[in-house]
């Protein structure tokens, strides 16, 4: 049986859907056996991130609907073996999805796959109560700015009274510049807030972009920076023991997270 991950933070635009993307894809790579699912029925874009969207036929509203079997909606990727996609309805709205419906999906997915990534859409309602309906675990993704990371309490508040209390926190977007010239939050400010296990940092990087306008996550890029973050947090979610590298101007900098990421 595997485990299933709800992707989530609360607010939009920080990277939730890159997240689900490129940590189902280093998985994968690691040889486990990944589906990503994306939750944000009516906005969907986690086919268009991974390039896949041309090979979507069916969704997950016509597996809740019986219009074909689960395995008929897995899309497979092209290159990566083991990696599968569940595309979002387009045409349905949240409230077409019940938490019921999800729960029940994770745990089908669950009994075929290592990992289940469900990539949350924005806010608190009706559309994260599906995403997290079915998980066993949460990560927590924020950028290092105070309306984010509000939102992202917000959400680890949530997370508790549905009773999923092993939370990760990845802090995306992280410029190390402006951290040292005191326009952004660092992390120890961040996580000083959240006071939620550390599980990554991605520092800003223009790959990103680039890679998502290809449709080719990044974590296959090896001359970006954050793909090979999102390769240190697979390592660190399959238990592994890899130090949280401190970002500062000009690259990295020694191990000064590893502590924190062991505590």
């Amino acid at each position: 049986m595997g485990k299933a991950i709800v992707v989530t933070s609360g607010k939009g635009g920080v990277g939730k859907s890159t997240s689900t993307a490129n940590l189902g894809t280093a998985l994968a790579v690691l040889g486990k056996k990944v589906v990503v699912v994306d939750a944000d029925v009516g906005l969907r874009n986690l086919d268009v991130i991974m390039g896949l969207e041309s090979r979507v036929v069916y969704t997950s509203m016509d597996v809740f609907q019986g219009v074909c079997e689960l395995e008929q909606a897995l899309v497979k990727d092209r290159r990566t073996k083991d990696l599968y996609l569940l595309a979002a309805s387009q045409r349905n709205n949240k409230s077409d999805i019940q938490p019921e419906q999800m729960k029940k999906l994770c745990l089908e997915l669950k009994e075929t796959h290592d990992y289940v990534l469900v990539d949350s859409p924005a806010g608190i309602e009706q559309g994260f109560q599906n995403a997290a309906a079915g998980a066993d675990e949460a990560l927590i993704v924020t950028t290092p700015e105070v309306a984010a990371v509000r939102d992202a309490d917000r959400i680890i508040g949530l997370l508790q009274n549905m009773t999923i209390n092993n939370l990760h926190l990845v802090i995306n977007r992280l410029a190390p510049e402006m951290v040292k010239a005191g326009d952004m939050m660092g992390p120890t400010d961040v996580i000083d807030i959240l006071s939620v296990n550390l599980i990554g940092v991605i520092p800003e990087d223009k790959e990103i972009l680039i890679s998502t306008n290809r449709g080719m996550p990044s974590t296959y890029n090896h001359k970006s920076d954050a793909g090979q973050a999102y390769k240190r947090i697979a390592l660190r979610l399959e238990g592994e023991d890899v130090p949280i590298p401190e970002f500062k101007a000009g690259g990295l900098f020694g191990n000064w997270f590893g502590k924190l990421f062991n505590s």
